[in-house]
């Protein structure tokens, strides 16, 4: 059974559910066959910040990426010479930008190691090495110490995860007693009605295209936070909060949105020029093959996420503030 069936969303309700058990029990295979495939695109197309941002009117994308991981460090309190965990660090474009912003030593963990080597790259390009090294490993069973962190972070990643519960439970497991976990995370909303077969669709939708074995509801998000032991201090679902930007997380993946290189691309015009390109670079092997499919399986994702963005019923940003209680 491919991971990306083209027809899951069609299937009668048991294969459905089967096909998304799959999934969970095989989301190492799942994840890392993902971004073995689309890292390249997303460094090109989206820089190395792989997340979504609101933006300000006359805010540039790179300002609106880097404010977002801001907001996120300062919920986080990050401080100099605390040692903080990047829960999913991609090819740590946040881990770089919050060890500069707050002056923390930030550890990535990653199970890809393409995306390792790159983050390693470029840290060692922009000359924050000191501040900022990767590991190796599945975020579900953390090759660290009990309580050897300060803080951690979670960018867009932990929606990777089959079970909340597993990956939360770890984070808790490394931090400190009083440590605080921040977290943007990838869920669907109140407004998500299951059995709304559009709904529906476009959930599926983004799960498939987005390599995530299934996406949770919010209300489960905070249930398994606080299952594992964690205390709520704060938690809001910033697409709708009144809090970063007057336009919509989405915005650049809007359909003739000129403004940047993801938008030209998912213009009409963009698309027919990028798939001839990458079809020709494939012909000639300049260009790994299976390219060309690539780009069509981020194009669904795409149209899928910005659906569901305007629909309301998909969220990349419910943002959660999670304490670890002190000892008493």
């Amino acid at each position: 059974m491919g991971f990306w069936d083209p027809k899951a969303t069609k299937k009668s309700g048991a294969e459905e559910a089967e096909f998304t058990e799959t999934r969970k029990k095989e989301y190492t295979k799942l994840v890392n066959a993902y971004y073995n495939l689309v890292t390249d695109f997303y460094s090109f197309g989206w820089g190395t910040s792989y997340h979504f941002a609101r933006k300000y009117k006359g805010e540039g994308f790179k300002q609106s990426i880097a404010r977002h991981e801001h907001f996120l460090a300062s919920l986080g309190q990050f401080k100099p010479g605390q040692k903080v965990l990047d829960v999913g660090c991609g090819v740590g474009g946040p881990a770089r930008e919050i060890a500069r912003f707050a002056g923390c030593n930030v550890t990535g963990i990653n199970n890809n190691d393409y995306q390792i080597a790159l983050a390693t790259k470029y840290s060692e390009r922009m000359g924050v090495t000191p501040l900022t090294s990767y590991t190796k490993g599945d975020f579900m069973e953390m090759p660290f110490a009990d309580e050897s962190f300060d803080g951690a972070y979670a960018i867009e990643a932990t929606c990777h995860a089959p079970k909340l519960a597993g990956v939360y439970g770890e984070i808790f497991r490394v931090l400190k007693p009083g440590g605080v976990f921040a977290v943007y995370e990838w869920c669907t909303t109140d407004k998500y009605d299951p059995e709304n077969p559009v709904h529906r669709r476009v959930i599926h939708e983004v799960e498939l295209g987005d390599g995530i074995p299934k996406l949770f509801p919010t209300t489960e998000c905070l249930a398994a936070l606080k299952e594992v032991g964690f205390e709520i201090e704060f938690a809001q679902n910033m697409a709708e909060s009144h809090i970063g930007g007057d336009q919509p997380w989405y915005t650049d993946l809007s359909p003739g949105m000129f403004g940047s290189l993801m938008g030209f691309a998912k213009s009409p015009v963009g698309r027919r020029i990028t798939a001839v390109v990458v079809r020709a670079l494939e012909f000639v092997r300049l260009a790994p093959p299976g390219a060309a499919k690539v780009g069509e399986l981020l194009n669904t994702a795409a149209d899928a996420l910005h659906e569901g963005g305007k629909l309301g019923v998909f969220t990349p940003m419910y943002c959660v503030k999670a304490i670890k209680p002190k000892r008493s």
